[in-house]
């Protein structure tokens, strides 16, 4: 294919994506198959890599999101993004309506469902989209324009547009892929997101484009800030005028009296349910565009519109028990299991209760009668109690001492409030402690992911980490996706990981606090796994860096009866316990070095190893605690960092000459 021919295949692809791009994420109409659509795309970034002088900013392929950002640029709105006056009762939007009607006498209004995301302005230049900008004060955003790429439901190009055309639109995450983050999120032992508005906000900033294009987020554009050369007489008229132009357009209502206002409000209320995404409110706007003019905006929002807010709903209902699950983390979480009642628009049977905390300060007990909401309008949660109502027999509740799962001890968090099984082998937290198990900076042991680890404990083909070194590889052929030579593989990934140094195998263990620094510490200086099993409290806090609370947490793992099988069935299969290296020179002990800009006398890594080999340790960045920042070339904001908090800066130079 000559360069001419791929150009104008490129152009042909990229308009035949955006195509079914529309179809599938605005109207729900697709076209062709996924199937098809993927291999579509995968041609377009094939051609794209061959000859990249046609590949454009905004392809299709940048959908999955492009290069990660280092910060977000601040942008000055063209047209103020203002917020609105919210209202919380008919009262209340009967008195906006009556002195807007002393203005506007036949005001005829829209009435549109206010969806809870962020809002953010989209700008177009001769038909193609160059930037987009959270809303921020209102009249100063950041740059999110490689993030709102990802959105495959903003159009990239626009035909029959004016020079200049800036839309406002809100982006939020459907409740579908709030769900789906928050099952990852749980299953990678991270924090769960309160509600999908949370979730929407923190994808969106990002500076990682890629994260942002797995969150699957989505947009409703609401309203035209400017269109050089187009004039309207109604808002209604500008969203149809952009939904002829592709973009995916809030649904409106127009009504002329504060009847009807009322009604659509209400009729919305009831079926807020029923839609894919969060809205809570309504928002009412003066249709007439010429209207909004001759109101114009107090200093805080517009005259013309006011967002009529929903009260959350909540019931009355009776907790009949609470029941602990213990999460991969091995957190254990009380659900409290209730009498079933309808709430916003599911029948709600139970409640999440948080943690020991959160029970104790509200004074929960089975057999109370408890007022219970949903919090974000999606996760249930229990907001009082009525305690007249309590029963005689009710006592204070308090978590187990002992996981449910497995029986091994449970211990609370130092530094929160979660409670946590400390078995090394709980059934529960296998799938995540084999993943830690396996990874890169514990044992790394290659080709297994996270999906094939699950398939390994669904089968039954292992129980603890220890069963990877007497794993039935034949039955790991017969898996679905895997045959013998990915078997092959995997048994030599596994014998070569009894070799590693017991650094790997200490971070491996997963112990609280003890992570791939804190491990080569120990490492080097017990030598061996069997003399860190005999360290007391006053060997193991003599250690660098290694404070009462990591020691107890060490001493703790090694006395619990399932750490102790562990260990006795990986020296069973020959997995080293031994450190191959020792640190004989702490001059660096206790110091924490950062290493920033570009540096020409040694690698990251080298640098690393060397002040790790002096028994210092390396942060990813500057605080208060910082001994020393080694700076190379075009040091940037690390450096300044430094000088401001007065912390000590070496040239590469000056680190050599501490090394020698």
């Amino acid at each position: 294919m000559d360069t001419r021919d791929a150009k104008l295949e490129i152009e042909r692809l990229t308009r035949q994506l955006e195509y079914h791009n529309h179809q599938y994420y605005v109207l729900d109409d697709p076209k062709i198959s996924d199937y098809d659509y993927d291999h579509m795309l995968r041609e377009l970034e094939e051609l794209e890599r061959q000859y990249p002088q046609y590949a454009s900013p905004i392809s299709p392929t940048r959908r999955v999101g492009g290069q990660a950002l280092s910060q977000f640029v601040k942008v000055r709105h063209a047209v103020p993004l203002e917020s609105l006056q919210d209202v919380f009762s008919y009262d209340e939007l009967r008195e906006f309506d009556a002195h807007l009607r002393e203005q506007e006498p036949d005001a005829e209004y829209t009435v549109e469902p206010k969806v809870d995301g962020l809002s953010v302005a989209l700008e177009y230049v001769d038909g193609q989209f160059v930037r987009g900008a959270t809303r921020g004060d209102g009249l100063v955003g950041e740059d999110v324009t490689e993030n709102l790429k990802t959105i495959r439901s903003i159009p990239m190009t626009l035909e029959h547009a004016p020079a200049r055309l800036i839309v406002r639109g809100e982006v939020f995450m459907p409740r579908a892929s709030f769900e789906a983050l928050n099952q990852q999120q749980e299953a990678a032992g991270k924090p769960m997101f309160a509600n999908p508005r949370n979730a929407a906000a923190g994808s969106l900033r990002q500076l990682d484009p890629t994260i942002a294009a797995q969150r699957r987020l989505d947009i409703l554009i609401f309203n035209l800030q400017l269109a050089d050369g187009v004039q309207f007489q109604t808002h209604a008229e500008t969203l149809d005028y952009l939904r002829e132009r592709k973009f995916k357009v809030i649904p409106y209502t127009i009504c002329r009296e504060f009847d009807a206002v009322q009604t659509q409000i209400a009729r919305l209320g009831e079926t807020r349910y029923e839609l894919s995404y969060d809205i809570d409110g309504a928002v009412v706007k003066l249709n007439s565009l010429s209207g909004r003019a001759r109101m114009g905006s107090t200093a805080k929002f517009p005259r013309w519109a006011a967002a009529f807010k929903y009260p959350p709903e909540v019931k009355t209902t009776v907790l009949q028990d609470i029941v602990v699950q213990v999460g991969r983390t091995g957190v254990l979480t009380p659900r409290a299991v209730v009498a079933p009642v309808h709430l916003a628009g599911t029948t709600v049977t139970s409640a999440t209760l948080h943690n020991q905390d959160f029970i104790t300060e509200k004074d929960i007990r089975i057999g109370d009668t408890v007022k219970i909401r949903k919090a974000g309008e999606i996760i249930p949660e229990i907001l009082e109690v009525e305690k007249d109502k309590r029963p005689a027999e009710a006592v204070p509740y308090l978590l187990p001492s002992r996981c449910p799962v497995c029986g091994a001890p449970v211990v609370r968090d130092d530094d929160g409030v979660a409670m946590r099984c400390s078995g090394a082998e709980c059934p529960a937290q296998l799938s995540r402690n084999l993943a830690h198990f396996v990874s890169r900076e514990a044992m790394n042991i290659d080709g297994l992911g996270s999906a094939i680890i699950d398939q390994l404990i669904e089968k039954k083909l292992i129980s603890t980490p220890a069963d990877l070194y007497t794993l039935d590889y034949e039955a790991f052929a017969a898996l679905e996706g895997q045959g013998k030579k990915s078997a092959e593989n995997l048994r030599r990934s596994i014998e070569a990981s009894k070799e590693n140094d017991l650094s790997r195998l200490l971070c491996a263990f997963g112990i609280r606090q003890v992570g791939v620094k804190a491990a080569k510490v120990l490492a080097a200086v017990f030598g061996s796994l069997d003399a860190l099993m005999q360290a007391d409290m006053d060997a193991l806090t003599a250690v660098p860096d290694v404070g009462q609370t990591t020691a107890e947490n060490i001493i703790q793992w090694f006395a619990s009866e399932q750490s102790r099988d562990l260990v006795q069935r990986l020296r069973a299969a020959g997995v080293n316990f031994e450190s191959h290296s020792t640190v004989t020179d702490t001059r660096f002990a206790g110091k924490t070095f950062v290493l920033t800009g570009a540096l020409s006398l040694f690698t990251r890594d080298e640098a690393t190893a060397k002040i790790e080999a002096f028994g210092g340790k390396v942060a990813s960045s500057v605080s208060k605690k910082t001994s020393c920042v080694v700076a190379g070339e075009n040091a940037g904001s690390k450096l300044k960092k430094a000088n401001e908090l007065g912390v000590r800066v070496l040239s590469e130079q000056e680190f050599l000459e501490m090394l020698q």
